[in-house]
């Protein structure tokens, strides 16, 4: 499980996909690749003098290891001899400088991908290793940044040598006897190349810390050079300093040294120097440095330090869980099993034995309290790990004020920081037993919150990272404590945990709570439905967040433990979250988890929200107004279904709340919402309107109805105010809310609407098409298309004359291509609210008299070519055009078919087959598409289109589907055949033209103009 900070907001929906690249990820078996590799690195001698092949044959190494980066166990086997080929070519003297460096590098690769740790293990250690590796040291150039893998490595063969259980001094002789220049002792050499390569910049640095710990420890060079080295690394510390890159460096050095030694050294070793160390490391305020990994060493370091002044005993008085069968867990029914309780130690005499806690510990606990609080989680991380190491050795008392100082950190005066560093502490305290039973009580709350902790900072918010660590706490406790500690907590800790999992915004909590919830299933044993929820909410559902909202909480919920729970989250916690995503997702949530409530939801959440719906903050505001129109329409479905009044679950106070919502916008400075960004707003209530219509809600003849109508109208002549962003869901929000509120409110018993109003409504809205504002012609030409049928009876000529003069172009309104394309829309929706009836009035269907007007209108805005600085404009229009000629037709063939001459019909399909021509891959696929649904209609077929057996002979029926129109590879042979067919010829050959002027060279090429030869195209077709 992760906890690191890890922003969850991306990309985090591709669940599948993740699931299939984990999958893929962990299918190796075993080295694959080893007489690969065997061959590479046989090849050596052979390429080392050519660059280029040197840095193939690396990369081919490189790509190979890689692999393994996940299983790198794999490699164990084959170790032994890959570092033996390698070495052999290090140990020829005959082997020139480039494949003695190359060699090296081969053994960093593999060192980098199994680890240093086991890699060492396997180096030469013999006596006659030492001097030879220290000669190869010594001819190293340690400011040579192309050899630095030879310098790391030489380091960490040379830190395994110094492991030989014989004393150095006899490998210096007589030293004092030979004649010449003075030789530097074994001991002393080693120790110089230590202190060279700790103030480097590379990865030499590391590895001499390494070596460090290692020789330093040695009795010999403990007994007569460890109180000098930490002197000088004393020294070096003290005179650095972080705030340049040359002290940054050498601090590093030094605090690694310090610390491997420290980690390695036997404790009465070190004890002497620890007081010392800590003091020079309080004088370097580390605290203070913006860099990360000297705060992360200088907390390795104070940890380790603490560790050397406490013995290193195992606490008697910790807490030890007996038996952990997972079977034994699963079978356990609601008595728990007295029988694997274990407690604490019950030896008081032993747990009361006195501690020598020297008064350096305090400061020890308290700078890794400081560091769970840092800003970076490597360090809080580091910290965390100290506490229970130190902890684990301090007595009873002692340990339980630790724990009270971090139950410290969970105050929201604290920062995020703070939290997350918490969790990780008390998770390192549980997993190692440190946290009694009695402190469980003060912990749970603790968790509960971590596990729900959001801070809004600016646009976004922290604490996926605290979520995170509260998943890893509860992961920790399911594996740390018998189930019968945790059963008075269990419904708390299980409702929260699958509210997390289903609910929270990222995914990787959404995972961590998953995992969690496992392990408590499997090792407590106690949590409710814990095997039927596991199977529903498992790792790779709940990566795709919008079926944890809408489809998987429906089902958890179905268990009556989860039920209220969930709804109160969602409630107290996501409808005033600050992503308008969540908020939204959160009250589809609440509509659909309705039925499994109804009564609670009516009585208890509803009332709750109707206030918060008028409150002050704008995103509760939207969340609560949202959740009170789903649930309010939820309730009322359900009343419908059980055949209920469907006033049943509301109170008349309720009805009125409801009512009153929109007086808010109402009394509001509209433009001041809009400047203000609060276009939102004024969305969300019009799907208020539109869902208490859609309920049925009994407000006919109410007064505020008129609002609502006030409302929308309004709605759609601020769309030139709102964002760019909003305008298309406000526009589309008030269109819904209109055509719901007209169909429930404006009809009377006989299915008519009241004259005055329809003559009102109509004729504002026709004259609203002539606005100087384009988007309140976009807004008003949707809203005509949304009205029903009643509302048009007698108002069709008139609405269809308005919409065709907005689709007219004149020089006023040559760039409005939004509202010629709307215009088109709502035209192709009239047509089918009003159905046809070919001898009837043309005030009231789509008839002979009118028919013709209707095409000419749809046919002429085929050709807006409009452009502007946004580019082909004009595409919009034609996209819309044919597919309102698409819907007309085939509403005019499955009714009155008569009603299609054979002139439109050609027009139509000429007009497709050059748009179909287009250079546009958009504009071409949507041509295509409408051209072959049309041809191949057979329900019934539609009538005259010219050259049909031709045209299903190119375009066969059994490849509608597979032909990719966006390729112009696939759809220029195809279309040039059209060349052949004399009715779609200069149709044809005039798209084929536009698209060989365009830009595109694919189009280009595969598009011959229409003066070129006879064989102009026969290359490409």
């Amino acid at each position: 499980m992760a906890v690191g900070e890890t922003d969850g907001a991306g990309a985090e929906e591709s669940g599948s996909r993740e699931a299939d690249v984990i999958f893929r990820g962990n299918i190796l078996e075993s080295f694959t690749e080893s007489q690969e590799v065997r061959a590479l690195l046989g090849n050596l001698r052979t390429v080392y003098g050519d660059p280029v092949a040197q840095e193939v044959i690396v990369e081919k190494f490189i790509v190979i290891m890689d692999k393994y980066q996940e299983q790198p166990h794999l490699l164990d086997r084959h170790l032994e001899w890959m570092m033996n080929m390698l070495l052999d070519i290090i140990r020829d003297s005959g082997s020139p400088p480039v494949l003695f460096h190359l060699a090296f590098k081969f053994l960093y690769i593999i060192t980098k991908v199994r680890g240093y740790k086991l890699f060492l293990r396997l180096f030469p250690h013999e006596v006659t290793d030492l001097q030879p590796v220290l000669d190869m040291i010594a001819d190293q150039n340690p400011k040579d940044c192309e050899t630095w893998e030879t310098r790391y490595m030489l380091l960490l063969w040379l830190s395994m040598i110094c492991l030989i259980p014989f004393d150095l001094a006899r490998f210096d002789g007589n030293i004092l006897s030979e004649e010449g220049p003075a030789r530097m002792p074994t001991m002393d050499r080693i120790l110089e190349i230590a202190k060279c390569y700790l103030v480097v910049s590379d990865k030499a640095r590391d590895a001499a810390a390494v070596l460090v710990s290692k020789f330093i420890v040695r009795p010999d060079v403990r007994q007569k050079r460890m109180a000098d080295f930490l002197d000088w690394t004393l020294s070096m510390l003290s005179k650095s300093s972080f705030q340049s890159m040359e002290g940054t460096v050498v601090m590093n050095g030094m605090l690694q040294a310090l610390a491997q030694l420290f980690k390695h050294g036997k404790r009465e070793d070190c004890l002497p120097y620890a007081a010392t160390v800590l003091e020079c490391l309080d004088n370097c305020k580390l605290s203070e440095s913006n860099q990360m990994v000297l705060r992360k060493l200088g907390m390795k370091l104070v940890q380790r330090l603490g560790l050397t002044f406490v013995k290193p005993k195992v606490a008697k008085w910790r807490y030890q869980r007996g038996c952990r069968s997972l079977s034994a867990n699963l079978q356990a029914q609601s008595s728990v099993m007295q029988s694997q309780k274990t407690t604490v130690a019950a030896n008081e005499d032993e747990d009361d034995e006195e501690y020598d806690i020297p008064g350096e510990i305090e400061n020890v606990v308290e700078q890794l309290l400081v560091g769970l609080k840092d800003k970076d989680t490597i360090v809080r991380w580091s910290a965390a790990k100290g506490i229970g190491r130190i902890t684990g050795r301090l007595p009873k008392e002692l340990a339980d004020d630790v724990v009270g100082s971090l139950l410290d950190c969970f105050s929201f005066q604290e920062t995020d920081n703070a939290w997350h560093g918490g969790c990780l502490a008390l998770a390192e305290l549980g997993r190692r037993g440190l946290l009694l039973p009695s402190r469980i009580s003060d912990v749970v709350p603790v968790i509960l919150k971590a596990l729900t902790y959001d801070e809004k900072r600016g646009s976004c918010s922290v604490g996926s990272n605290v979520r995170d660590a509260a998943c890893y706490l509860s992961w920790a406790f399911a594996r740390a404590y018998d189930p019968s500690e945790l059963i008075p907590f269990i419904n708390q800790i299980s409702s929260a945990l699958v509210i997390a999992a289903v609910f929270d915004r990222d995914v990787n909590c959404r995972r961590a709570a998953s995992a969690a919830f496992q392990e408590n299933v499997g090792r407590q044993g106690t949590f409710p439905h814990g095997i039927d929820i596991l199977t529903a909410a498992d790792y790779f559902a709940v990566g795709n967040r919008v079926n944890c909202y809408l489809s998987i909480s429906v089902y958890i919920a179905g268990f009556p433990e989860y039920t209220q729970p969930m709804i109160d989250h969602l409630v107290n916690m996501k409808i005033n979250h600050w992503d308008s995503v969540i908020r939204e997702l959160s009250t589809k949530a609440l509509h659909n988890l309705t039925p499994r409530a109804p009564e609670y939801m009516a009585n208890v959440v509803l009332p709750r929200l109707l206030p918060l719906s008028v409150g002050i903050d704008l995103h509760t505001r939207h969340g609560a107004i949202l959740a009170c129109a789903e649930i309010t329409h939820a309730l009322c479905k359900l009343a419908e279904e059980n055949n209920r009044s469907i006033t049943c679950y509301f109170s008349g106070k309720s009805l009125e709340g409801l009512k009153q919502i929109h007086q808010e916008v109402c009394t509001a400075n509209c433009i001041f919402y809009y400047l203000s960004g609060c276009q939102i707003y004024f969305l969300t209530v019009c799907t208020l309107i539109e869902k208490l219509s859609l309920s049925k809600m009994p407000f006919k003849g109410d007064p505020i109805i008129e609002g609502w109508q006030w409302l929308i109208n309004d709605s759609l002549r601020s769309l030139p105010l709102a964002s760019c962003t909003a305008r298309q869901h406000v526009k589309d929000s008030a269109v819904s809310a209109l055509s719901a509120l007209c169909n429930e409110y404006y009809i009377n018993e006989n299915g008519e609407a009241d004259p005055a109003l329809q003559d009102e409504l109509v004729a504002q809205y026709i004259s609203e098409l002539q606005s100087t504002e384009q988007m309140v012609r976009c807004g008003f030409s949707l809203a005509l298309g949304a009205l029903p049928r009643f509302l048009l009876k007698g108002r069709l000529q008139q609405v269809l004359e308005g919409l065709r003069k907005v689709t007219l172009i004149t020089p006023r309104d040559v760039s409005f291509a939004e509202s010629r394309r709307d215009a088109l829309i709502a035209i192709a929706e009239i047509c089918q609210t009003v159905g046809v009836k070919g001898e009837g009035s043309q005030e009231e269907f789509i008839c002979k008299d009118n028919v013709a007007q209707i095409y000419a209108t749809l046919l002429n805005c085929v050709t807006d070519y409009t452009t502007d600085s946004r580019g082909d404009v004009g595409g919009w229009v034609r996209e819309a055009a044919m597919t309102s000629l698409m819907k007309v037709t085939l509403l005019l063939v499955q009714n009155e078919a008569e009603l299609i001459n054979a002139n439109i019909c050609k027009q139509i399909m000429c007009w497709l087959a050059q748009q179909s021509a287009e250079k546009i891959d958009k504009f071409r696929a949507h041509a295509g598409s409408v051209f072959l649904t049309l041809l191949h209609f057979d329900s019934p077929p539609v009538p005259h289109i010219p050259h049909r057996e031709e045209l299903e002979r190119i375009f066969p029926r059994s490849e509608a589907e597979t032909l990719n129109w966006n390729a112009a590879s696939e759809a220029f042979p195809r279309i040039t055949q059209l060349l052949g067919l004399p009715a779609y010829q200069y149709y044809v050959l005039l798209g084929l033209s536009v698209s060989v002027g365009g830009l595109t060279e694919t189009t280009g090429v595969c598009a011959p103009p229409d003066n070129a030869g006879p064989n102009a195209g026969k290359r490409l077709f």
